[in-house]
């Protein structure tokens, strides 16, 4: 048996990782089609706040960051969908006022500790059995949710006013997927960590979507690389010694760079294929009107046409 699955915390730390990293980019997908992948990062920081709370109140810090988001969720969508403020005016009012409450309660909880450090960036020896039944449970809303209104989200992604009127409710579709987001950046804050966690939901989905084409197979494709760019990074984590918030993240970015160059290098090649093909193909033009041409030359010079003697020239003759 390898190591790193000899210890208790690993095995959880990494089934948690699996399932965060197969989640998060599924829904994800919506969201970067939609230009929302700032939520991520406004609920984060809104979870923050949460935690902070907990913290000071001696409460559960999940749970209250949980009520946080879920609470948080809901006032934005209200607010974009009512034009009270712009979609990105309210992530930004949510984000810099949870920020300043979270920085307001550490200062009166006597500023950082280890408990905090652990929800900032993750800590794989913090995920608890009753943390894996949590995001099991999410898990398996996430899949249903995805699955039963995968073609009302689509048309909600692409065009919400064509939804509407095709009788989709996109408020409450909205509502139900900033939830979603909220609950699993709440419980992932123990594998990746609040401030990092948008990267998992946005970075997987960036790379799905060079790699794939359709909306079923894009969401399985971020789904599959958010699981190998969470397990690979709390790997890294275990033997570097790395918060496994930071390594997770740059496993994704750097998986990111590679896809981009690659594809760039593709489109150089073909290129470069295309210049060389098309004098060759000009060549080939020229060629074939060289024969038209030179028997037109030919009938001008008085020469036989090519039935010869027993054809129509020769007759007349």
């Amino acid at each position: 048996m390898p190591e790193i699955l000899e210890y208790d915390f690993m095995r959880r730390a990494l089934l948690a990782a699996v399932l965060i990293g197969a989640i998060a980019p599924a829904f994800g997908v919506f969201l970067v089609l939609r230009r929302l992948s700032l939520i991520a990062d406004s609920l984060s920081h809104v979870a923050l706040a949460g935690v902070a709370i907990g913290l000071l109140t001696n409460l559960y810090p999940p749970y209250i960051a949980l009520a946080a988001t879920s609470t948080a969720a809901v006032s934005i969508e209200e607010l974009r969908a009512r034009r009270m403020l712009p979609g990105d005016a309210a992530l930004a009012v949510f984000l810099y006022g949870s920020l300043a409450i979270a920085v307001v309660i550490i200062s009166i909880a006597g500023g950082f500790n280890s408990s905090l450090f652990g929800f900032l960036f993750g800590s794989i020896l913090t995920v608890s059995g009753p943390d894996l039944w949590l995001i099991g449970a999410l898990a398996v809303a996430v899949v249903l949710f995805v699955t039963v209104f995968i073609s009302e989200l689509a048309q909600a992604s692409f065009d919400a006013d064509l939804a509407r009127i095709n009788g989709v409710r996109v408020h409450a579709l909205n509502i139900g997927l900033a939830v979603i987001t909220g609950a699993t950046i709440t419980l992932a804050m123990r594998v990746v960590g609040v401030l990092l966690i948008g990267a998992l939901i946005v970075v997987p989905v960036l790379i799905a979507l060079r790699v794939s084409t359709g909306l079923t197979r894009t969401v399985f494709t971020a789904s599959i690389i958010g699981m190998l760019t969470a397990v690979t990074g709390m790997v890294i984590s275990f033997y570097a010694d790395l918060a496994p918030g930071g390594a997770v993240v740059l496993t994704g970015i750097g998986l990111l760079l590679a896809v981009e160059l690659a594809n760039l290098a593709r489109r150089t090649l073909r290129g470069r294929r295309l210049a060389t093909e098309v004098p060759h193909s000009h060549g080939h033009i020229v060629h074939s009107h060289a024969g038209p041409s030179a028997g037109a030359h030919a009938g001008v010079m008085g020469q036989e046409p090519a039935g010869g003697p027993g054809g129509p020239g020769g007759a007349s003759a």
